[in-house]
């Protein structure tokens, strides 16, 4: 056998291995809660089958959707004070006991190295690029060790603070890949050409993205090893945890303006980077792309990826283990918060929701925008502009008058081709002289 076929087979039979532990503590969650069978997601491939997914818009529903400015009792929330007190900390709680899941009272500090200055150039603009590494206390638990990987990349020769973007990214395959023509400059370029920077952040350093890692990573650090309790976080709100652990390094760094860092993900790392800016005040502005279910997309609208994806055994570790009574035996309609009460969490700050055209209908690129809509009274309550609009603006057309923006792009499933329009749109929102 060459070596080659050896490592084929190799990561075949680990894949395999890592595909059963996962169906192994799934099954497990779901004993725990008491439910014999869940309900299938929308079946992407075979069109034919009883659970194709739907690409109809005359099929997607009417959803009724929670209200984010009524109390749990039907009180209206008519202040600011009131949202601040009363009202968000109850979306919060549902959003951590059902959706997301809550993270421990008690995590392990993470102390940041700052190593390896490089120099770097994009197109005509020089950086300088150093290795972040945020090695997290497991003296409690010594039999896993946890490092998150971040790369922080500033414009050469900084005089004075600048704002800089979390970026949360993939390694291998999925990095770096090449930028196809029509799609504008590379995004990292686009950043510095405004004088800002951007911190590089892998997710999968500080929690693998499969149901077989729940017992390693920050989770399984936290955890000791042992399976998760059903309100427990998932992935989805590890890598928020993470995104806000860089926070805190970003804020003591004085070439940085502490006031002016932001967040972008595209994908599951979009649903993330939403998460943490919704949990993580300190924020001041997102980008999200292509988010979809879990993320920006109401989930109570029946169009591309469906509530019972997210809860199978291929995406359970993004959420709590209480996620998959909706399921099965409950639905939908039963959860109690959506995707809007999420995007409400970040208000008054400025967001900015990315979808593709063709390529990208699994994210129910016009569910997101509707997400947007449901959450402007809030912002509106908080003195701000939503979106300004309910009408889904033509492809290609940028929907920035207010705090909250809005475009979907000619491209597919990728979030380069806006870059340009987040970038103007944060110009506007985050000032810089």
């Amino acid at each position: 056998m060459t070596r080659s076929f050896l490592f084929v087979a190799a990561c075949a039979v680990l894949l395999s291995a890592n595909t059963a532990a996962a169906g192994d503590d799934h099954q497990l969650m779901m004993e725990r809660l008491g439910i014999s069978a869940l309900r299938p997601g929308a079946d992407g491939y075979n069109l034919k089958a009883p659970n194709a997914v739907n690409y109809d818009e005359a099929r997607a529903g009417n959803p009724v959707l929670p209200d984010p400015l009524r109390w749990r009792d039907g009180r209206p929330v008519t202040t600011p004070a009131l949202w601040w007190r009363k009202r968000r900390p109850e979306i919060v709680e549902d959003f951590d006991r059902d959706v997301y899941g809550r993270v421990p009272k008690h995590v392990p500090a993470v102390h940041w190295q700052l190593t390896g200055a490089v120099e770097r150039s994009f197109g005509v603009h020089k950086a300088v690029s150093e290795r972040l590494i945020g090695h997290v206390d497991n003296s409690d638990y010594p039999a896993l060790s946890v490092d998150i990987q971040v790369e922080l990349t500033l414009p050469a020769g900084v005089t004075k603070p600048v704002p800089v973007i979390v970026a949360l990214v993939w390694t291998g395959k999925w990095a770096n890949l090449p930028i196809p023509e029509g799609q504008g400059p590379d995004w990292r370029e686009q950043i510095l050409a405004k004088g800002w920077g951007y911190a590089e952040y892998v997710p999968v350093s500080l929690q693998a993205d499969d149901g077989a890692g729940l017992r390693q990573g920050i989770i399984g650090l936290v955890n000791k090893g042992g399976p998760r309790k059903p309100d427990d976080w998932g992935a989805l709100r590890a890598w928020a945890w993470g995104v806000s652990r860089i926070v805190d390094y970003l804020q003591t760094d004085r070439r940085i303006d502490a006031k002016k860092i932001g967040v972008t993900g595209h994908s599951r790392y979009g649903k993330a980077a939403l998460v943490a800016m919704a949990y993580d005040p300190r924020i001041a502005i997102g980008y999200i792309s292509s988010s979809g279910a879990g993320g920006a997309k109401l989930l109570r609208r029946d169009f591309g990826e469906r509530l019972e994806n997210l809860a199978g055994a291929g995406e359970y570790h993004w959420m709590a283990g209480n996620f998959l009574r909706y399921a099965g035996p409950k639905t939908v309609n039963d959860l109690p918060v959506d995707a809007h009460e999420l995007i409400a969490l970040c208000a008054p700050r400025p967001l900015f929701v990315s979808a593709g055209a063709d390529g990208d209908n699994w994210v129910d690129q016009r569910g997101m925008f509707l997400a947007e809509v449901a959450a402007g009274p809030v912002y509106r309550l908080l003195g701000k502009k939503g979106l300004g609009t309910d009408e889904f603006p033509p492809l290609g057309t940028a929907v920035v008058a207010g705090e909250l923006g809005f475009r979907q792009h000619c491209f597919g499933h990728t979030p380069q081709p806006n870059w340009a329009s987040f970038l103007a749109f944060a110009q506007r929102k985050l000032p810089v002289p």
